[in-house]
C-alpha cells in the first residue's frame, strides 16, 4: 500500500476556504486579507503537455498561475506542500465548441398554417434577415451557471469557448474558465471565433427555408459586407459592420454531415475564408475530400447507441447505413487522425458531460492514439482559439488549470479527484491516500477471514468470508487520511466489530473493539493472486478492442455502395444492336470500343488487345438516358419564400448518398437535370449531374455545361392551394406572375446597364443571374401547363430579346406547338399524365407526338424518382400514342433532352469522340421486358446487374452480422435505442420545407 505524507482531507477543506482573486477595480468590504494560493504539489506524475511527462515532479502555483514544474523539484519556502504521491496531474480539458453560460434559445415553431413572416422582427439597425446575428457578443451575455460548470468540471474541463447557438451567423465566442468567482474573473478572451451554421435557429422569418437559401444568404452577406466596408452606401447596418469586424478571427462552421462540410468549404473558398468545421461525426466516410479542404475539424464524441433489434420485425426498420454508422462512429477519431486531418474534440452533443470519458475510451479502443486524444482536448483547442499563452499545458505563467487523477483519465475506471481552475480546487471525489488491493487475508483476534474489495475509488465495497465458506458479510468502511475505519458483524447473530487500521508494510494493522466491548487486534495482508486476474482481464479487453469491423465501408456508405471508385477502362462491346441516334440509325451486329472515357470507334469487326471484351450478341447498346426534369439526389427542392429566388443554386443541395441514383442507373439513366421546384415564378439555378454513384456532390456535376434556371407558371406559384393564411406573398394571380417577370427583367436590364457604364454597383446575386438570361448566358426551363401562360412567357421573353429554352410539363403544348416552334422553345413533357389537378384537365397522351410533328424538340421527363427508372418504357408510349417512329421515340429520352440542355455535342448519341455514357440492354430498349444489364458513365461501369444480384447475399450477411453485434452490445450492458426507420422523402415540384 502507498501512503501520502500528509493528510489531504484537511488540506481540501483548507483550500475550499480560499477567497477569490484580487479585483483591483472592485471595492473590498472588510479587512483586506487575500491569500496568494501558494502551493507545491509533490510526488505526482505531471503530464506537462501531450508527450511530455515528468515523474516524481513538483508543481508550484501562486496567485492562480503556474510558477514552476520540475522532476524532483524542491518545495519553495513559504509554499504549502501537497503530497500527490501515486497520482497523475494533467492539464484540464478545453471545450472548443461550447454554449456554457449562454441564454436559452427558443426554437422557431412557425408552420405554413401561420402564414409568412416576410421581414425580420429584430428591433434596431440590424441585418434584413433575422438569422444573421454577427453582432451577438458571447462575452456580453455570458453568466456563470454553477450547475453546468460543475458537470463540466467533473468531466475534466477547466476552460470553455462559449457562443450563442442561434442563427446562421451566430456572432463571436468568448473563452471563459469554469471558476465560480465572477464573470469578470473567469473571462479570459473575447472575440475568439466567429460561429456560423446552416441552421437559421430561432428566426421565424421565412427566408431561407432551405439549405440552398442559406448558402445564398451567406454568399450575399459576404458580398454586402465588402460593399458596406467601402463606405459607399445609403444605410447603416450594425450587422454588416459586426460581420466585417469578425473576419480576422477563426471562422467556425457547424455542419451535420460530411456533405455539408464540403458545402461550407465551397462557400469559404469562394470568399477566401478557411473555415474550421464542427463536424457531424461521419468524416470517416469521405476522408480524402475533407482532407483536401484544408479545414481543421472539431469532432464530436457523440456516438449512436446500439439498436435494440430483439424484435426481428421491428429490426427491419433499421437500415444497413444506420447499423454501419453505429459500429464505425467510435472509429471516426482514429480515421480522421490517420488521414492527417487536423482536429480537436468536443463534448458538444453528449447527453451529459459525464459521458465524455466513456466516449473517449470507445474512441481509443477503436484505434485513436491516447496522446493525440489528449492533445485534441488541450493543446489543440488552445492553438485553435489563440490562448496558448494562458491554458493548454502546465507551463510557467499559465493559469493553474489541471486535474488530479489516479491514472490515465481515458483508462477504464479512472477517477478524477480534483479539478483546479485558476488555482482554486474543486473536489470531485475524496482524494485517497491508499491504493486498496482487490483481496486481503484478514485476521481479527486470531480469527481468519478473506476480505474482497470491489468498486471504484470513492465508492469501495468490502465483503468478509470465512475460508471455505461461500457466505459473506458486508463491511461498512471509510478511508480518510490513510486510516481505515471498519464496522462489520461476522454472522446473523451477535454484535459488531469496530476497527481503526493504519498502513503497515503492504497491508494494514490496527485495533478496535469487539461485540463485547473488549479490545481486539486487526491485520490485513494483500492476497497476491489478484494481480494476475487483472492482467488476464486487461488482456481480454485488449483482444476485444482489436475485434475487426463487421461492416464494410463503401461509396456511398449505404447498401449497394461501391467498395471502390470505378476506374476508366478500355471496353469492346462486340456484336450488339447499336442505337446510334445519328444518321447511321440502328446498326445490327456492330462493335463499339470505348477508352479514356470516350467512345473511340464504332463499326464491325473491331479489335483491341488491351480491351475487356463484352459479348453483346442479342443485346442492344444505347446512349445513356437523360432526364431533363428530376428532383432526385437533392436535400431540398424549393426556396419558395419569395417570388424570385434566382440567387439559390441546386448544386448547393445535391445529395450524393441518395439511393435513387443507383436505382436510376439500374434503369439506364446517366444524366439528370436537378431542378428547383415550382413554388415561385422565378426559382433557383439548376444542377446538371451525371449519376456518378459514390462520388461527392461536386464530382457529380456535369462539367462545363451551360447554366439553366427554373421558372414556373400556374397554380403553385400563386399559392392557390396554400391556405388562407398564405395570401401575403406577391403574386396571388396569374396576372401578377407576368408582372413579376416584367419587373425583374427590367431591374436586371438596369443592373446590366449600370455595370456596363462602370458605375460602382453593389453586386446582387439575384439580378446577376437574371442578367445572364438577358445576355443568353443562362437558359430557362419553365414549369407550365396552360396555353395562355405559355404564350405570355414567350411574349415577355421576346419583349426582352431572349427566348425560353424549354417548357417542362407543357401538357397543353399541343395547343401552341406551332408558336413554340416559331419561338424556338423545346418541350419536355409527360407521356400520359393528366387529371391530377385542375389545370391539367385538358392534357392528352398525344401531346408529345403533336409537338414533335410541329418541329418542337420534344422529350419525356420523369419529375418522379420511380418513373425515372422506367423512362425507356415512357419513350415507347410515343410510339403507342401518335405513331412516332421508334428511332425518333428513343430520342425523346436521349438525344432530344441532350439538345435541350446544350450537351448534345458530348452525350445523347453513339459517335466517336462523345462521352462513353452507354447502356447495354438485354432486349429492345423500349420493351417492357428490357433490363439494363450494364450502365457506363465516362467509360466507368457504375451498374452491373450480375454483380448487383451477387451483392444481395453479401449485404444480407453483413446486416445479420451487425444485428448479432448489436445483440451482443445490448447483452454486454450497452445503452440501446429503439429501431427507427430512416426513409427518404421523395421530392417533387411542390415539396416545401420550413
Amino acid at each position: 500500500m502507498k501512503q501520502s505524507t500528509r493528510p489531504l482531507l484537511s488540506l481540501a477543506i483548507l483550500l475550499y476556504g480560499i477567497t477569490a482573486f484580487a479585483q483591483t477595480t472592485f471595492p473590498y468590504n472588510g479587512v483586506y486579507d487575500e491569500p496568494d494560493g501558494f502551493y507545491a504539489f509533490t510526488g505526482a506524475t505531471v503530464h506537462v503537455a501531450p508527450g511530455e511527462t515528468l515523474d516524481n515532479a513538483t508543481l508550484t502555483i501562486r496567485d492562480g498561475r503556474i510558477e514552476s514544474v520540475a522532476a524532483g523539484g524542491p518545495v519553495p519556502r513559504g509554499a504549502v506542500e501537497v503530497s500527490l504521491a501515486g497520482k497523475h496531474v494533467y492539464p484540464s480539458f478545453i471545450e472548443a465548441y461550447g454554449t456554457y453560460g449562454m441564454p436559452d434559445v427558443e426554437r422557431n415553431r412557425r408552420s405554413r398554417r401561420d402564414g409568412p413572416q416576410m421581414e425580420s422582427d429584430t428591433d434596431g439597425a440590424y441585418a434584413w434577415n433575422q438569422a444573421l446575428r454577427p453582432e451577438t457578443d458571447a462575452s456580453r451575455v455570458f453568466t456563470i451557471d454553477e450547475k453546468v460548470a460543475g458537470a463540466l468540471r467533473e468531466a475534466g474541463f477547466g476552460t470553455v469557448s462559449t457562443h450563442s447557438p442561434d442563427g446562421i451567423s451566430r456572432g463571436s465566442a468568448a473563452v471563459v474558465t469554469l471558476g465560480a468567482t465572477s464573470e469578470n474573473a473567469v473571462l479570459l478572451k473575447r472575440n475568439v471565433a466567429h460561429h456560423l451554421s446552416f441552421d437559421k435557429g430561432s428566426s421565424g422569418q421565412d427566408y431561407p427555408s432551405s439549405r440552398m437559401g442559406t448558402v445564398a444568404l451567406l454568399r450575399q452577406t459576404y458580398i454586402d459586407a465588402d460593399w458596406y466596408g467601402k463606405k459607399n452606401r445609403d444605410e447603416a447596418n450594425l450587422s454588416l459592420e459586426a460581420w466585417r469586424n469578425l473576419q480576422d478571427i477563426p471562422q467556425i462552421f457547424a455542419v451535420d454531415n460530411w456533405q455539408d462540410a464540403l458545402r461550407a468549404d465551397q462557400v469559404g473558398d469562394e470568399f477566401g475564408v478557411q473555415y474550421v468545421i464542427r463536424g457531424g461525426g461521419d468524416e470517416y466516410q469521405r476522408l480524402e475530400p475533407l482532407k483536401a479542404s484544408g479545414a481543421t475539424f472539431i469532432i464530436p464524441l457523440k456516438f449512436p447507441d446500439a439498436y435494440d433489434v430483439s424484435d426481428p420485425f421491428a429490426a427491419d426498420l433499421v437500415t444497413l447505413a444506420q447499423l454501419r454508422h453505429w459500429e464505425r462512429a467510435p472509429g471516426n477519431v482514429a480515421a480522421v487522425d490517420s488521414a492527417g486531418i487536423s482536429f480537436v474534440l468536443t463534448a458538444d452533443g453528449l447527453d451529459k458531460p459525464a459521458d465524455l470519458h466513456e466516449a473517449m475510451r470507445k474512441a481509443i479502443q477503436a484505434g485513436a492514439d491516447p496522446e493525440h486524444v489528449l492533445a485534441a482536448l488541450t493543446t489543440g483547442p488552445a492553438e485553435l482559439l489563440g490562448i496558448t499563452d494562458q491554458v493548454g499545458t502546465l507551463e510557467k505563467g499559465k493559469w493553474a488549470n489541471f486535474i488530479v487523477t489516479d491514472k490515465d483519465p481515458f483508462a477504464e475506471k479512472a477517477t478524477v479527484y480534483q479539478n483546479w481552475v485558476q488555482g482554486k480546487p474543486f473536489e470531485l471525489k475524496e482524494l485517497e491516500t491508499v491504493d486498496l488491493a482487490d483481496a486481503y487475508d484478514v485476521t481479527v483476534d486470531g480469527t481468519r477471514f478473506v476480505g474482497e474489495v470491489s468498486g471504484d475509488p470513492g465508492s469501495r465495497k468490502m465483503k468478509l468470508s470465512t475460508p471455505g465458506d461461500s457466505t459473506s458479510t458486508e463491511v461498512d468502511f471509510t478511508e480518510s487520511g490513510g486510516v481505515l475505519t471498519l464496522r462489520f458483524r461476522p454472522g446473523k447473530e451477535g454484535g459488531y466489530y469496530r476497527i481503526n487500521a493504519t498502513p503497515r508494510g503492504e497491508g494494514y494493522a490496527g485495533t478496535g473493539r469487539g461485540p463485547d466491548g473488549k479490545m481486539v487486534s486487526f491485520t490485513a495482508t494483500p492476497r497476491a493472486a489478484t494481480a494476475k486476474t487483472d492482467e488476464k482481464s486487461e488482456d481480454g479487453k485488449k483482444e476485444e478492442a482489436r475485434k475487426p469491423y463487421q461492416s464494410r465501408l463503401t461509396f456511398p456508405n449505404i447498401a449497394y455502395g461501391l467498395p471502390d471508385h470505378p476506374e476508366t477502362g478500355k471496353v469492346l462491346f462486340r456484336n450488339a444492336t447499336v442505337w446510334t441516334n445519328e444518321d447511321d440509325g440502328i446498326l445490327e451486329e456492330t462493335d463499339v470500343l470505348i477508352e479514356d472515357g470516350k467512345i473511340s470507334r464504332v463499326g464491325k469487326g473491331l479489335s483491341d488487345r488491351g480491351a475487356e471484351v463484352i459479348d453483346a450478341t442479342g443485346m442492344h447498346l444505347t446512349s445513356g438516358i437523360i432526364d431533363e426534369h428530376s428532383h432526385i439526389a437533392l436535400s431540398a427542392v424549393n426556396e419558395g419564400t419569395q417570388s424570385s429566388t434566382a440567387e439559390v443554386r441546386m448544386a448547393d443541395v445535391v445529395d450524393a448518398v441518395d439511393e435513387n441514383i443507383y436505382r436510376q442507373l439500374a434503369g439506364g439513366v446517366t444524366t439528370s437535370q436537378l431542378l428547383h421546384g415550382s413554388a415561385n415564378p422565378i426559382g433557383g439555378q439548376s444542377a446538371l449531374v451525371k449519376l456518378r454513384w459514390g462520388a461527392t456532390p461536386q464530382e457529380m456535376m456535369f462539367a462545363d455545361a451551360d447554366p439553366f434556371i427554373k421558372f414556373a407558371l400556374g397554380e403553385n406559384v400563386k399559392q392557390s392551394n396554400w391556405g388562407d393564411a398564405n395570401r401575403v406573398r406577391y403574386p396571388q394571380t396569374r396576372m401578377g406572375v407576368e408582372q413579376i417577370f416584367e419587373n425583374y427583367f427590367s431591374r436586371a436590364a438596369e443592373y446590366g446597364r449600370a455595370l456596363k457604364a462602370g458605375e460602382d454597383v453593389r453586386r446582387d446575386l439575384e439580378l446577376e443571374t437574371l442578367l445572364e438570361i438577358l445576355n443568353d448566358e443562362r437558359f430557362i426551363t419553365c414549369h407550365s401547363y396552360q396555353q395562355g401562360e405559355i404564350n405570355m412567357l414567350m411574349e415577355v421573353a421576346e419583349r426582352h430579346d431572349f427566348r425560353v429554352n424549354t417548357f417542362t410539363h407543357i401538357l397543353e403544348g399541343y395547343k401552341v406547338a406551332d408558336k413554340m416552334a416559331e419561338h424556338g422553345a423545346a418541350g419536355s413533357t409527360f407521356s400520359d399524365w393528366w387529371a391530377y389537378k385542375y389545370e391539367v384537365n385538358e392534357a392528352i397522351p398525344y401531346n408529345g407526338a403533336i409537338m414533335h410533328e410541329q418541329g418542337v424538340v420534344t422529350a419525356f421527363n420523369s419529375d418522379d424518382a420511380e418513373m425515372a427508372r422506367r423512362l425507356n418504357q415512357e419513350a415507347g408510349k410515343a410510339v403507342l400514342f401518335g405513331g412516332v417512329p421508334e428511332e425518333e421515340a428513343w430520342k425523346f429520352v436521349t438525344l432530344n433532352p441532350a439538345k435541350m440542355l446544350h450537351i448534345d455535342d458530348r452525350v445523347g448519341s453513339i459517335r466517336a469522340g462523345k462521352d462513353a455514357d452507354l447502356v447495354l440492354w438485354n432486349d429492345h430498349p423500349m420493351s417492357i421486358y428490357a433490363r439494363a444489364e450494364r450502365t457506363y458513365i465516362d467509360g466507368k461501369e457504375y451498374f452491373n446487374r450480375e454483380e448487383n444480384e451477387s451483392r444481395r447475399q453479401d449485404l444480407l450477411d453483413e446486416r445479420n452480422a451487425l444485428i448479432q453485434a448489436s445483440l451482443d452490445a445490448k447483452k454486454g450492458g450497452s445503452r440501446t435505442q429503439a429501431p427507427r426507420g430512416n426513409s427518404r422523402q421523395l421530392l417533387h415540384c411542390d415539396s416545401v420545407s420550413h
